[in-house]
């Protein structure tokens, strides 16, 4: 008798939820209706945003409704650039104005050093050392059967011409040290290997400023097995 209850209990429960979060939605589309038609297409287009939802979306709108002319024209500008003068740079898949990119035209740069990464933005990040002086390449992406993308979604064709083309001397997988990001690497090094071809991995391990007592398990294998002499 008290499991019956119990679980009459928890129906109850999620009934509640489901028409609370029906209503809240009921409430949000009339809300949504008192706005003129041209705001409420601009909430919607903002709320496709990442990060961006229904609060954050009326907000930017109605920040964007409160600028000058010229601010809102220059927004739509700058977005207008990026869809018509951006493209990926044919040599290594980054994101440029300019084909080749600014790294892969560069002749100070060592072209026959290939640091292997998942996004463009990560470029940014190897940068910030200051002392990697190679080229990039750039999947737009990783393997990830859970999100249906399997190894032909890597953008590899290119690479794989520079190394047969003999234009490269080592390959540096620099991919997330994730799962996906794990496979990814695993992956292209059995693609890629080639006679005179060296192919290494980005070490992984405790973090510089942390201390030793608070790393995890994988971290602290990952540190032991990425040492080095002194």
């Amino acid at each position: 008798m008290e499991r019956a209850d119990g679980f009459n209990l928890q129906i109850t429960k999620l009934t509640n939820y489901k028409f609370t979060q029906f209503t809240r939605s009921l409430n949000y589309k009339s809300f949504m209706s008192k706005f003129a038609e041209p705001m409420t297409r601009l909430i919607d287009e903002l709320k496709k945003l990442p990060g961006v939802g229904s609060k954050s979306a009326q907000r930017l709108a109605f920040h964007i409704l409160r600028s000058s002319e010229e601010d809102a024209e220059a927004l739509a500008a700058a977005v207008r650039d990026v869809k018509a003068k951006l493209r990926l740079c044919t040599v290594c898949n980054n994101i440029t104005d300019v084909d080749p990119c600014v790294y892969c035209s560069n002749p100070t740069r060592n072209q026959r050093l290939v640091c292997v990464v998942e996004e463009p933005t990560n470029i940014a990040a190897i940068e910030k050392t200051r002392h990697f002086n190679g080229a990039y390449h750039v999947l737009h992406g990783s393997i990830s059967p859970l999100h249906g993308v399997g190894p032909e979604q890597l953008r590899l064709s290119n690479l794989m011409r520079r190394i047969d083309a003999g234009e490269v001397d080592e390959v540096i997988l620099a991919t997330n040290p994730t799962v996906e990001g794990e496979a990814t690497a695993v992956y292209i090094s059995q693609q890629i290997r080639r006679p005179g071809v060296k192919v290494t991995r980005i070490a992984t391990g405790i973090p510089v400023g942390s201390d030793i007592e608070y790393a995890d398990e994988v971290t602290m294998l990952k540190a032991m097995e990425g040492r080095r002499e002194l």
